[in-house]
């Protein structure tokens, strides 16, 4: 049995402690003898010793999404059971989206843990973004670069075929570009939000593809024309409401969307359809089973690993050859009362299980799983007490979990052998905006973060004004670089291009949101601007309290992911802002 160093992995916050003898999980553990010096805290704190982590009394994980107690499930497992609802702009003691102690962030001190990987005991620790094997060099498309500044224009540069959402078009009501000043971007095209329920609804999702801008709000998906924001193909009204998309489209440029069954209690998120995002066809149908006892289709996540399509129900998954549909496999309770909890897709195929639940043997584990065969190529078990939250990137495979007892969290990067690369440590608060699920675990949905090669670049907490972006080395662990905002308002990464990270600006009130280029290679980080959205726009840029971003081909794309059912708002769905 291979045992871990008895040194922590370079850069890992707070002393390790030497796997339990003979390999037993949850044995006593000796602890190591302790690291020469203190590690080194983020830029611009004093330096300090660790501190030992004390009673779980601050941070997000002292409780469920905006602060209210989570229930716990059949199972014993935060998040197996209906956690309580959100609250959405307007309710009373609603959290700014982001901020301190939302789910947006996360807070508390860096940790070790300890868990258990088929045949061998390894230590991870602190918080880490995972690089795993050779990355190999990968294509990247040449970064945009910003263009001579525009002239000023109240009538020409007005956005067209507004819309309701729908893709019917109309007059322009209201010129979004009026007054826009040299320098600033214009708004290619925007839309208005459909008509929803009071209560609200999902509007989940966005694709950009080389023709189209594609968005699924309520019961309909609807696709416009990257340049002008005319409507690419007739919109698809499904029978009940969306309940569940795959977040990335696949190598061809297709989707996979579910909707209701039905509006009653009892209706089931499970009828699936393919979709081509370019022509809007669809493709095949498929009704995904229901599983045991308590193991619902209520609610389900779907995630894409090549032509894989894995379905994560409550307590297990199902994967489908995403050409065409048909089943290849499921993936069911296992071991020690190991139950399939949540599933992230891309290069490669990732799922996490709750183990054990209520008894001393509790903890989470991590798995790969091949994407055609559903074969477990490796396990890695946490210690009890450690809940695996997200991943940021599956290939390297990069895993954030969190202890509420120890108000701690933990970044861990994986080998491609399932063993610790590498742990995050950088003793600071982040805050990626990461979303959540009702009874799965919503692993792929943090946006503002990004992984390239061997770097994982995360921003910090705005406390009240700027923040920062901190690129993290995977290989051991450690800042290597950090950024500040240009302004007083949050950036958050989005992706990295042509050595480039480009970054989001967010707006601030009297002036629009930015795009930023920041160069990753050598010494200069100094931020380069390639959009600047125009300030008489600000407060609509700013009003997305939940939304989707991206940059694609030069082109600044924004929606929202939740309408509030406020027909007096006048929400808008997207924006799509150009030179």
């Amino acid at each position: 049995m291979t045992q871990p160093p008895n040194q922590p992995p370079q850069g890992g916050f707070g002393a390790p402690q030497d796997p339990p003898p003979g390999g037993g999980f949850g044995a006593p553990q000796t602890p190591p003898p302790p690291p020469q010096g203190p590690p080194q805290p983020g830029y611009g704190y004093p330096q300090q010793p660790p501190q030992q982590p004390g009673p779980y009394n601050s941070g997000p994980y002292a409780s469920g999404p905006y602060g209210q107690p989570q229930q716990p499930g059949p199972y014993g497992q935060p998040g197996y059971g209906y956690p309580p609802q959100p609250q959405f702009p307007g309710a009373p003691g609603t959290p700014p989206p982001g901020g301190p102690g939302s789910r947006g962030s996360f807070k508390g001190k860096p940790a070790m843990i300890i868990g258990a990987a088929v045949a061998a005991l390894l230590v991870i620790g602190g918080t880490v973004w995972a690089v795993s094997g050779d990355d190999g060099e990968k294509d990247k498309k040449p970064v945009s670069q910003q263009t001579d500044d525009p002239k000023p224009d109240g009538t020409s540069g007005a956005p067209v075929n507004p819309g309701d959402g729908s893709g019917d078009g109309g007059e322009d009501p209201e010129n979004l570009n009026e007054g826009r000043k040299a320098g600033e971007s214009q708004v290619l095209w925007y839309k208005e939000a459909p008509d929803a329920p009071g209560s609200g609804a999902e509007a989940l999702g966005m694709w950009i593809t080389d023709k189209t801008a594609v968005k699924a709000v309520y019961k309909q998906l609807s696709a416009y024309h990257v340049g002008d924001g005319k409507p690419a193909w007739e919109p698809i009204t499904f029978p009940h409401k969306i309940c569940s998309v795959t977040p990335t489209k696949t190598s061809d440029d297709k989707i996979v969307v579910a909707h209701m069954s039905g509006t009653s209690d009892r209706a089931k998120c499970n009828r699936l359809q393919l979709i081509d995002l370019d022509t809007g066809e669809k493709g095949w149908t498929e009704e995904v089973a229901e599983g045991a006892l308590f193991d619902s289709v209520l609610s389900i996540e779907m995630s894409l690993a090549g032509d894989t399509l894995m379905v994560g129900r409550s307590m297990s998954g199902t994967a489908y050859d995403v050409t065409n549909g048909k089943k290849l496999f499921d993936t069911k309770k296992y071991g020690d009362a190991c139950f399939p909890s949540g599933f992230a897709g891309g290069e490669r195929l990732i799922q996490v299980a709750a183990c054990g639940a209520g008894g001393d043997n509790e903890h989470d584990e991590l798995r790969e799983l091949d994407p055609r065969t559903g074969k477990v190529k490796w396990t890695y078990a946490y210690e009890k007490g450690w809940r695996v939250d997200h991943t940021f990137s599956v290939d390297p495979v990069v895993v954030h979990a969190s202890n509420q007892d120890k108000d701690s969290w933990n970044i861990a990067t994986f080998t491609a052998g399932g063993k610790v690369r590498s742990q995050v440590g950088v003793d600071e608060d982040f805050a990626p905006e990461c979303g959540w699920a009702v009874l799965s675990r919503s692993l792929q949905s943090c946006q503002a973060a990004a992984v390239d090669g061997d770097t994982l670049y995360l921003p910090t907490v705005a406390a009240g004004g700027a923040n920062e972006i901190v690129a993290i080395g995977l290989a051991d662990g450690k800042e290597e670089w950090r950024v500040k905002s240009p302004v007083a308002e949050s950036m958050q990464p989005m992706k990295v291009e042509g050595g480039k990270l480009i970054a989001y600006v967010k707006p601030s009130y009297d002036s629009g949101g930015q795009v930023l280029a920041i160069p990753t290679g050598g010494s200069d980080h100094k931020p380069v601007k390639l959009m600047q959205n125009p300030q008489g726009v600000a407060d609509i840029e700013r009003d997305f309290y939940s939304k989707a971003v991206d940059w694609v081909d030069g082109r600044f794309y924004i929606s929202t992911t939740r309408l509030t059912g406020n027909d007096e708002s006048k929400e808008k769905l997207m924006l799509a802002y150009g030179k």
